[in-house]
């Protein structure tokens, strides 16, 4: 039973990967014109000018972030017990060297 489940198995897979697969000729190989942009055309020089778009306006940027004064405050007591505990460890500004 497990040789037959096994041998399903690689039978479904062999016909999956063999149906990707759909050249018509596989001896032909790939040039300019059968690949869908040329590498040089792609690589040309842009010579067009850039155009202002009449629909962006200055409004659609976002506003700038103000934090919360709570959030600063957080911050601010969180940076004095990181100062105390640098100092309780011996490596704040007032170790000695």
């Amino acid at each position: 039973m497990r040789k037959l489940l096994s041998l399903t198995a690689l039978t479904a897979a062999a016909l999956t990967l063999a149906a990707c697969g759909s050249a018509d000729d596989a001896s032909s190989e790939a040039s300019a014109d059968t690949v869908e942009m040329p590498a040089d055309s792609a690589l040309e020089p842009i010579t067009d000018a850039p155009v202002a778009d009449p629909s962006a306006t200055a409004t659609d940027a976002p506003a700038p972030v103000v934090p919360e004064p709570g959030a600063t405050a957080a911050g601010d007591a969180a940076a004095a017990v990181a100062d105390k505990a640098l100092e309780a460890a011996g490596e704040g500004e007032d170790a000695p060297e």
